[in-house]
């Protein structure tokens, strides 16, 4: 073996030949002028400013308030209705995505409600997003419980309608109901829709797992997360047919995005924890109930894939109705099939 000061290069004899390997020096320096240009790109891209709100966000956004919770502000919605009854509608949205959920259904609630209520839980939304914050379904049922106080209801039957992440907190909610605790709504029936209401049947996606048992690692997958990431990811539990269009990707994007909402996502998912913890107490909780109860499901979930979630839901939960929507329908009924959601929630509401 011989070096040679040319070009910063060793040379070797190899069975007659000469191999020129290039100078480990000069790799190293490579490898370090790449790492301080890209330090500073990945930083740039780390505080992209959320997109700004499409016409569509900005109108549901300005059509509701906030309220405060614990030096929190929660945004709400609250409707008139064009009936002259008192009945009263409160809404409960999912995981990772807002009220704005809500938005294909509202009009014909509203068609049907006196009053029409939705809120973004703390952490979603327009509300806000505290970091280092612990997340928990029973402070997102306190929460409603104290937004129905502000709205002066306290004494009212209230009707609740909920999807995935809010199905838990009505559970938590009908439970306090049930055991008459302080500051309990008075819940006048309750419709369920394609939520891990059963803990042993419910298949969390492998970016809610990684995000929620990442350990020093979710944060780095937080920050990482991008329009592309989210929508592929959501995209996965709605049917194959009945996809988000760009623009509904984008507004789902724009309000997880808002107050840095991609930044604790990987707390609010604690709440997979807390479901199997409390299992007990939320699945009795729909049992043991007097309260009329329904299930609107999209047969397609691959979170709640059927039959096994129906079948569970029936055996441990024989006192409610199911509506069973068209097989094409998945994880997210109230958006892809708005109209069949919406009849058959009013079935069940027409029905006592």
């Amino acid at each position: 073996m011989e070096t040679t000061g040319q070009e910063g290069r060793m040379r070797y004899h190899w069975k007659g030949q000469i191999v020129v390997i290039p100078n480990i020096t000069r790799m190293k320096e490579w490898w370090i002028q790449v790492g301080l240009l890209t330090v500073p790109l990945v930083a740039v891209y780390l505080h992209i400013p959320p997109p700004n709100l499409s016409p569509a966000l900005y109108s549901w956004r300005s059509s509701g308030v906030f309220f405060t919770f614990q030096e929190q502000h929660i945004f709400y919605r609250d409707s008139q209705g064009t009936v002259g009854n008192s009945d009263v509608v409160i809404l409960l949205h999912g995981f990772p995505t807002s009220s704005y959920d809500w938005y294909k259904v509202w009009e014909g609630l509203l068609q049907r409600f006196h009053r029409v209520i939705a809120l973004d839980f703390l952490g979603f939304g327009f509300s806000d997003k505290p970091r280092l914050h612990h997340y928990s379904i029973f402070e997102q049922a306190t929460i409603v419980e104290a937004l129905i106080g502000h709205l002066g209801l306290s004494d009212q039957k209230v009707n609740v309608l909920s999807h995935d992440y809010g199905d838990t907190v009505a559970q938590e909610l009908l439970y306090r109901y049930d055991h008459q605790r302080k500051g309990h709504i008075n819940i006048g029936s309750l419709c369920l829709s394609n939520g891990g209401i059963i803990p042993e049947v419910h298949h969390p996606r492998l970016i809610q797992k990684l995000l929620k048992d990442g350990g020093i690692f979710s944060p780095i997958l937080t920050r990482l997360m991008n329009f592309f990431m989210f929508s592929r990811g959501l995209g996965e539990v709605f049917g194959p047919h009945t996809q988000p269009s760009e623009a509904e990707f984008w507004d789902m994007w724009t309000a997880l995005r808002n107050n840095e909402g991609n930044l604790v996502v990987d707390s609010i998912l604690q709440y997979i924890n807390q479901r199997r913890k409390h299992r007990d107490r939320w699945v009795d909780a729909l049992s043991n109930s007097s309260v009329p109860l329904h299930l609107i499901y999209g047969p397609l979930d691959p979170v709640n894939p059927h039959p096994l979630f129906l079948e569970h839901y029936t055996k441990l939960i024989s006192k409610s109705t199911i509506s069973v929507l068209d097989d094409h329908i998945s994880h997210y009924p109230q958006l892809e099939d708005p109209t069949g959601f919406l009849n058959a929630y009013l079935g069940f509401i027409n029905s006592f």
